[in-house]
């Protein structure tokens, strides 16, 4: 179904990316983790209390109860969303846009591999980092929990909470792999491919601020990634995972199609 010649030179492109923002998570996770405590978790409070709009804008809520908690606060509303919709984002574009805008997807359709093999190639190559990446950070977190607070974190927690960004970045990685297929010119493919989780996340951290802008949180899907409530185990959560589930498996079947149908000499 793929090619392993060219999901190997994929995955080796992606490689840089890769190092650079496991090194940039890596710097933020072990740092926020290592703030866990009480009498500085009273200070971020502070903080946050002196300027709340712009702490929930982000996701940063105060009083956390736990370790959890604490991490899902100051890593979930931001850190852990942004760095791998950006690594999608930049991916995703190149792995069928940036071909055809230079000139030299006709010499990967040229070869005698089909379509469906080289857009499922490709496809793989960018589900693989995003699942590297999110990989990477869960057991970053494990070990840097069990290394500095052995014993204050239910693993299977933050299992199930990695699973829901899991699903979230597929299906961001979606929405910039259909833009991908879709533009012949790398300007609209970023355009739309960046674009719109974009203005979704700026439409999001509106609804955080509350007040009348919430009901902006309708027309977002990160609403539907609910860290908080994901690890209560409410089935609202589990819906909206798994609604995000089915919609990236949806976007990647149009981006396939697409990719199929379209001239892509042009």
């Amino acid at each position: 179904m793929i090619n392993k010649t060219l999901y190997a030179r994929e995955m080796k492109k992606s490689i840089k990316l890769l190092v650079i923002f496991g090194a940039i998570i890596t710097l933020y996770v072990s740092i926020i983790i290592s703030m866990y405590d009480p009498e500085m978790m009273k200070v971020l409070d502070g903080f946050a209390q002196m300027m709340p709009e712009l702490m929930a804008a982000v996701g940063m809520t105060i009083g956390s109860a736990d370790l959890l908690g604490f991490m899902v606060s100051y890593l979930y509303g931001f850190i852990l969303l942004i760095f791998p919709m950006v690594f999608s984002i930049l991916r995703g574009n190149g792995l069928v846009a940036a071909y055809v805008d230079k000139g030299s997807m006709a010499s990967l359709l040229a070869a005698p591999v089909k379509r469906r093999t080289i857009v499922c190639t490709q496809m793989a190559a960018l589900l693989s980092g995003i699942g590297i990446l999110l990989a990477y950070s869960t057991g970053l977190e494990a070990v840097c929990v069990q290394i500095m607070f052995p014993g204050e974190l239910e693993l299977s927690k933050l299992l199930v909470l990695n699973l829901g960004l899991l699903c979230l970045q597929l299906f961001i990685g979606g929405i910039c792999f259909l833009a991908s297929c879709a533009f012949s010119d790398t300007k609209y493919s970023i355009g739309f491919g960046a674009g719109i989780p974009a203005l979704m996340y700026v439409v999001q951290m509106l609804a955080n601020v509350g007040g009348s802008a919430e009901k902006a949180k309708y027309f977002t899907f990160f609403t539907l990634f609910a860290p908080d409530e994901l690890v209560a185990g409410e089935n609202s959560a589990a819906a909206g995972v798994l609604v995000l589930f089915v919609g990236a498996v949806l976007l990647y079947c149009a981006a396939a199609v697409i990719f199929e149908k379209r001239d892509l000499f042009v």
